[in-house]
């Protein structure tokens, strides 16, 4: 069996679509579901979220739902966005981190047109997955968000949805067609034109 890390978050649209999308991998793939918190990526690498620059974020959210549509994917932004999502993926990590549990936060937020941070659908959804919201708060749960946020920062992980195969990077929802070359022929990436590429210099850089 072949193995992938998926990084995600659950404010990240981006990150709904390509969930949706994992079906397209190969079968004979194990994904590890890794939730991390895409502010403190954000952070570090010193960006901006798409949803705070304003002309991107009215771009990102007409092509969100276009291309959830066009995709056959049900979708609807929640009532406000970006939204705080630290309780969801807690909740997650809470309930093992489960392609079901992942999949029935991401529904909740991502299809109801309802209010991600509203504490009623955070309680709803503890209730469905069997965790008490106590949980939420454990030292054990915060450890293992911060340890897999840390570690994607280590790896290179700078934004969300991210697949990591054989120590690559593949970042994005539209990615999913590169990983699958990857898979299928490794030189679909490690190739003598990509190799001049990661090795290019710098010719301007814009001042801080």
């Amino acid at each position: 069996m072949r193995a992938i890390t998926w990084y995600f978050d659950f404010v990240s649209p981006y990150s709904y679509i390509a969930f949706k999308r994992l079906q397209e991998l190969p079968r004979d793939v194990v994904v590890e579901l890794r939730p991390v918190l895409f502010a403190a990526l954000l952070n570090h690498f010193g960006q901006k979220g798409p949803a705070e620059v304003p002309s991107k974020r009215r771009w990102t959210y007409r092509w969100c739902t276009w291309w959830a549509q066009s995709l056959g994917i049900p979708f609807r932004f929640p009532a406000s966005h970006p939204f705080n999502p630290l309780h969801h993926l807690r909740l997650a990590i809470a309930a093992g981190t489960t392609p079901k549990a992942v999949g029935r936060i991401f529904d909740a937020i991502w299809t109801t047109g309802a209010e991600a941070s509203d504490p009623a659908m955070l309680k709803t959804l503890a209730l469905e997955l069997g965790v008490e919201e106590g949980r939420l708060a454990a030292t054990e749960v915060k450890d293992v968000l911060r340890k897999n946020t840390e570690q994607a920062v280590a790896r290179g992980v700078f934004g969300v949805p991210t697949y990591e195969v054989d120590g690559e990077l593949f970042w994005g929802a539209d990615s999913i067609g590169f990983v699958n070359a990857f898979l299928a022929d490794p030189s679909a990436l490690r190739n003598d034109e990509i190799r001049r590429a990661d090795g290019l210099p710098i010719g301007a850089a814009r001042k801080s």
